[in-house]
């Protein structure tokens, strides 16, 4: 992972509903869990209602949404972003994902479907 966040690299703050101070909007964060060093960009929204699991060095790029249900189309379904893969920025990631270990997904991507390690 980056040397950036060696020894200083803190959980942080989420409260249910709110902004926080990189400018995430989670809801039902109860049901999000986030990997050590995950590198998260700033405007993020995420709806882990169904689930949402970021693992260990995930990195993420900014104004992304990650989807646990999607009320258009009804789906849902838990989202796991494996260890050290990386969405670029702009992305949607759809309910029900995974993506793969070491993955690397483009800016701007549009994710309904799982991608392989």
């Amino acid at each position: 992972m980056t040397e950036r966040f060696k020894g200083e690299w803190k959980y942080p703050e989420i409260k249910e509903g709110e902004l926080n101070r990189y400018n995430w909007l989670i809801q039902h964060s109860e049901n999000l869990k986030l990997g050590y060093e995950s590198d998260i960009g700033a405007f993020k929204y995420v709806n882990a209602q169904c689930g949402v699991e970021i693992e260990d060095f995930v990195q993420i790029g900014s104004h992304c949404s990650i989807y646990s249900v999607s009320t258009i189309d009804n789906k849902a379904g838990r989202v796991v972003l494996k260890k050290n893969c990386k969405i670029g920025t702009h992305s949607v990631v759809m309910p029900g994902v995974t993506v793969g270990e070491n993955s690397i997904i483009g800016a701007f991507s549009f994710v309904n479907n799982d991608i392989p390690a």
